[in-house]
């Protein structure tokens, strides 16, 4: 079992998170062998800098990360912040107007929660084993912008565009 290890989403729609952490690493993958991505996070003292997916079709990740927050930046242009306690992660992915909110607890080793409203977010269970609380977040919030590239490039599709 993964130091990382559950599901961003529901059964139908929805991505596993599983990865695994050595101190300062954590590696590993969202979603399935055929459309998931690789996820790599390095941890180096405050300074997160990292990759969720190929050269194509991936994007970056990297930031911060203090006791009490977390700051970063994904794919260039989309920012990930978050207050942090020793428990909660409260936030905002995206933007001010069309983003979605970071709402996550960790309750012993299990991360729940939810990225995003009431309609169009997705659940967070994922079990946590030793990687910090702030570096779970940001891997989870990952996941979700993986799973919503993965859904908005079906919508594409299927439009024929």
């Amino acid at each position: 079992m993964s130091d990382l290890d559950g599901r961003i989403g529901g059964i139908r729609v929805g991505y596993d998170l599983n990865a695994d952490w050595n101190g300062t690493l954590l590696h590993g993958r969202v979603g399935g062998h055929l459309e998931g991505k690789d996820i790599t996070l390095t941890l180096n003292g405050e300074r997160i800098d990292g990759r969720a997916g190929g050269h194509i079709g991936g994007f970056d990740a990297g930031g911060t990360l203090t006791a009490t927050r977390l700051q970063a930046r994904l794919g260039g242009h989309i920012e990930a912040r978050a207050d942090l306690t020793y428990t909660t992660a409260d936030g905002r992915f995206s933007g001010r107007i069309d983003g979605k909110d970071i709402h996550l607890h960790l309750d012993d080793d299990r991360l729940t929660g939810r990225i995003g409203g009431t309609l169009n977010g997705k659940d967070v269970n994922v079990r946590v084993n030793g990687v910090p609380f702030g570096l779970a977040v940001l891997a989870a919030v990952c996941a979700y912008k993986a799973l919503e590239d993965h859904e908005d490039a079906e919508k594409e599709e299927d439009r024929g565009e």
